[in-house]
């Protein structure tokens, strides 16, 4: 019957307080984890790494020689996973500051023709953070005005007016000074042109109009591309972030396939004790798994380091397994208290589709009902020794054990070896099913056995179904907070007193009637 609340009965509100809290925190952790640290909802996306490599080509001229190379960093859209560099002979070491990242290679003496090389592996990554050069720039009163000749004057003035008539702000601004650059009737802009570089006539006129700027150096990522050189191209603050144009295009949608390798304002790279210097980059694109990403980026990211996936593979993989329980116990829940199915033991069936996981499906269900089988057979022999609980027990699960030897031997022998695998099954949870089904049979009859034994069996085949779903597998594993979310709704079902859905049948003649 359903459950009638009493007058002095508690106030329920802390407790769904907990599964409010429960619910809130699974969702954030989830959350949290997929947008800050890219891990996909689902197992069938796929994720794109770079690979990029700098060649740095020198002629030493003897010596004591020192290269200093910009290199790139975590960025918006990418995430640094992995960098090395190749230079037979030479010291390496990496300088970080608040505004850059260089990689210093250093020998003692050097001649003729040298050659270094920087490799990086970047994922794309939508929620990726730029790590350097976010400082706040100096105060507008701090930044120097640019002083121009008798014959740029006027053209600087005619251009910034325009651009400030059709702007509302720093990026509108910058992009409105782009297309004028770019117009090949403006004669402000052809004048301008004359005498600089687009990017050096728009980094002249950003600082006249008091916003500022700094020129970095990309690279536009194309699959299998070589020998490609470094793009000057400008990055205006606005707000509380820089963002990037490209002088030479009036699109900024453009800038989706660059990388920002260097961002110092300062050079890309300075050799000392050598000439005729020169870099260029080759680049190539994989598609890996989610997992794969996120091992990645796990080993780039300390905080992510901390979780499972920092574990060693053959803990990773126990847990994998151990994370997945959890989902059978909310199906037991769920046929016991809201469906009505009986089961023989309250969690047995979890840990028979556990087995059943390393056996697969079908050998897993014929070595249960054999083992099973021939279990109750011999318990019903025991029984009539009127043995003690203890020694029918353990004499029991001596007799599992002869069973399932005897499977295997004989499934081995035979060629099958899906027989090996039945040792996956728990001995010590069949040796106690064995004895509860043997004593329902002699106290409920066969009938109550069938009922309990193929609704345990029922519930196994489910769980197995749910263990083995990819979509679950990922979840479970790669989202510590859908613990938390199984967990509240196992507390809520465990709340409700009503009707199963079997026990409906009773009173259907009623609603007949």
């Amino acid at each position: 019957m359903p459950h009638e609340p009493g007058i002095n009965e508690p106030s329920r509100l802390p407790f769904y307080v907990l599964i409010l809290l429960l619910l809130i925190i699974g969702v954030a952790l989830s959350v949290i984890r997929n947008q800050d640290y890219g891990v996909p909802w689902t197992p069938s996306e796929s994720r794109q790494v770079w690979d990029i490599e700098a060649r740095i080509e020198f002629t030493a001229v003897g010596g004591p020689v020192k290269v200093s190379f910009a290199v790139p960093n975590s960025q918006a859209g990418f995430t640094l996973v992995d960098n090395s560099a190749s230079s037979a002979g030479y010291g390496l070491s990496y300088l970080n500051s608040r505004s850059s990242r260089r990689a210093q290679w250093s020998i003692r003496d050097a001649r003729g023709a040298q050659t270094l090389y920087y490799k990086t592996q970047f994922l794309v990554d939508q929620y990726a953070q730029q790590k350097l050069s976010t400082a706040i720039p100096p105060l507008l009163q701090n930044l120097p005005t640019p002083t121009f000749g008798p014959a740029h004057k006027g053209a600087v003035a005619a251009l910034s007016e325009q651009a400030l008539k059709r702007s509302a702000d720093n990026v509108t601004f910058t992009r409105e000074l782009i297309k004028q650059l770019n117009d090949l009737d403006n004669q402000n802009a052809a004048l301008m042109l004359n005498d600089f570089s687009k990017v050096e006539a728009l980094t002249k006129l950003l600082a006249y109009a008091k916003i500022h700027s700094k020129t970095v150096g990309v690279i536009e990522l194309e699959d299998g591309r070589r020998r490609q050189s470094i793009i000057p191209m400008i990055e205006v603050w606005e707000g509380d972030a820089w963002h990037l144009f490209n002088p030479e295009s009036n699109e900024q949608n453009a800038l989706n396939n660059v990388l920002v390798w260097d961002d110092s304002n300062v050079s890309l790279l300075d050799v000392i004790g050598g000439k005729n210097s020169k870099v260029s980059y080759s680049m190539i694109a994989q598609d890996i798994t989610p997992i794969s990403a996120t091992k990645k980026k796990a080993a780039a990211d300390s905080l992510l380091n901390f979780s499972i996936h920092s574990l060693p593979l053959e803990e990773q993989a126990m847990f994998k397994t151990i994370m997945l329980i959890p989902i059978g116990a909310l199906i037991v829940v769920f046929i016991r208290i809201l469906i009505g199915l009986k089961t023989s033991g309250t969690f047995m069936p979890v840990l028979i589709a556990v087995a059943f996981v390393q056996t697969q499906l079908l050998p897993g269900i014929i070595g249960f009902l054999l083992i099973v089988g021939t279990g109750l057979v011999i318990r019903g022999y025991l029984s009539k020794l009127n043995l003690l609980l203890v020694a029918r027990i353990s004499a029991v699960i001596i007799a599992v054990i002869l069973i399932i030897s005897v499977f295997t031997i004989v499934s081995f022998n035979m060629g099958l070896t899906q027989g090996l695998t039945i040792t996956f099954f728990p001995m010590i949870i069949l040796s106690w099913t064995i004895e509860r089904m043997s004593i329902l049979w002699e106290e409920e009859g066969a009938k109550e056995v069938l009922l309990q034994g193929g609704g345990s069996l029922f519930a196994a085949v489910l769980i197995y179904l749910a263990m083995t779903n990819p979509s679950i597998q990922h979840i479970t594993f790669n989202f510590i907070g859908s613990q938390f979310i199984v967990l509240a709704a196992i507390l809520l079902m465990g709340n409700y007193t009503g009707y199963r859905l079997l026990e409906l049948k009773r009173f259907k003649s009623l609603a007949e009637g």
